[in-house]
């Protein structure tokens, strides 16, 4: 008996879900607001517990054509310019785990994921469709939109092929995975908006022939300084680098967006502190920049408090996904992760359903459930140790000397996350 899954939302974790509940043999129905697909300028950490996934589901070729595989972590104090500890990864990482830490362009991650989806035949692409409620029976739910714009199932273009007002479609369930200010989660947990941090990241990506050779990376730096971090590391086979600079403080305007223009001279004041090798970098960028395109892009950060229990990710024929169900804060680097592996999870829970001809133990609301359960714990944890981390990341005072002289006693052990790395989702 063919099922049918209804998606939310075009992202990375939209795609993911889409490609893994595709493979677990559902029909799948994608509903994406904006008129085209695409992704951000922005960088991507991912863990081998991630890479794993991404591999199960066939795509070590594409992943191999795209991303960096950076060959260590060094963690840098921001202001004095030392080595507070160093994480190996390359061959490491891949003897250990059992797959490679990868870094990569979002909007490559992005296209390699919609490539997978496109080459599904039991898949439809819906654009220019904005959810705006469903409805849950208890026998199907049903997913409300604008408009929709439908690609045909195997195209191999994401333009929409045909388009028609769509208003009501029905499947027997409905993942939302529809972000940060997801609409499905608002109407199924109605637990308000987003909390904002705080926080601003600064982010920029450039070719690294635009940067002097001695601000060139080939592996993941980390500088931590009171009340900021830096992170850069390489994407795109390692010919860029991607910047992120995260400060306190606040932005006016949409903080639905994560691409706001950004004054390259507030940056330089919030970096004034720092060493001298960080203020080039961030200088050389700025002037990389305006000769590549806009340097800075600004994002507020929001999140959500840990989750607390397998209710808030599914109830009845939906459940959430990624940043709709558990958003984090940066400082783990495991947002677009969590989301992969929610989707892994998600198409073991569906292939259930198939394989069980629905007996009443393998039911569609209670297969989410168990998703739910499945799920919760791991991510409420990887929240809380984001938000642990941003605080560890932005000490100041005895909570710094005491970072600092921890990292280098131990900075490897503290540094690696078996816990985190050596987790093997379900993958079919």
């Amino acid at each position: 008996m063919t099922r049918q899954a209804l998606i939310a939302g075009g992202g990375i974790g939209g795609l993911a879900a889409a490609l893994s509940a595709s493979r677990a043999g559902w029909d799948v129905r994608l509903y994406e607001r904006a008129p085209a697909f695409s992704e951000a300028g922005a960088g991507v950490q991912l863990g081998p517990n991630v890479v794993k996934v991404l591999h199960g589901w066939g795509l070590q070729d594409a992943l191999a054509r795209v991303a960096a595989f950076p060959h260590r972590l060094q963690v840098r104090d921001a202001v004095s310019g030392r080595e507070l500890g160093v994480l190996p990864l390359g061959a490491l990482a891949l003897q250990k785990y059992g797959a490679p830490y990868a870094t990569i362009h979002r909007a490559d991650l992005h296209a390699a994921l919609l490539q997978a989806v496109q080459s599904r035949d039991n898949v439809w692409l819906s654009l220019n469709s904005a959810v705006s409620a469903y409805a849950d029976s208890g026998r199907e739910v049903t997913l409300r939109t604008e408009a929709a714009a439908v690609a045909a199932p195997g195209s191999a273009s994401p333009r929409p092929v045909e388009s028609a007002p769509l208003l009501e479609v029905e499947g027997d369930a409905l993942i939302g995975a529809d972000g940060l200010w997801s609409r499905v989660r608002q109407q199924m947990l109605n637990d308000g908006p987003p909390r904002v941090t705080g926080h601003l990241a600064y982010r920029a990506m450039l070719p690294q022939t635009s940067l002097p050779a001695r601000l060139r990376s080939q592996q993941v730096t980390v500088w931590l300084g009171p009340k900021l971090h830096v992170v850069h590391y390489p994407v795109r086979g390692g010919e860029w680098l991607n910047v992120v600079v995260i400060v306190q403080g606040k932005v006016a305007g949409d903080l639905q967006s994560w691409d706001h223009n950004a004054n390259a001279g507030d940056l330089q004041h919030a970096i004034r502190p720092t060493t001298g090798l960080l203020r080039d970098l961030i200088q050389a960028v700025t002037d990389g920049g305006h000769r590549n395109g806009p340097s800075w892009r600004l994002w507020p950060l929001c999140d959500r408090p840990p989750m607390t229990s397998a209710h808030q990710q599914a109830k009845g024929r939906v459940a959430l996904l990624g940043d709709a169900a558990h958003p984090m804060r940066p400082y783990l680097a495991q947002g677009a992760g969590m989301a992969i592996e929610d989707a892994a999870e998600l198409g073991a829970a569906l292939a259930q359903a198939l394989a069980q001809a629905l007996a009443p133990a393998f039911d569609v609301p209670t297969l989410l459930r168990r998703y739910a359960l499945n799920r919760w714990q791991r991510n409420a944890r990887v929240q809380a140790r984001s938000l642990r981390n941003g605080r560890i990341f932005h000490a100041e005072g005895p909570l710094r000397w005491a970072r600092d002289a921890s990292m280098k006693l131990l900075g490897e052990k503290l540094l690696d996350l078996p816990w985190l790395y050596g987790a093997t989702p379900r993958t079919l």
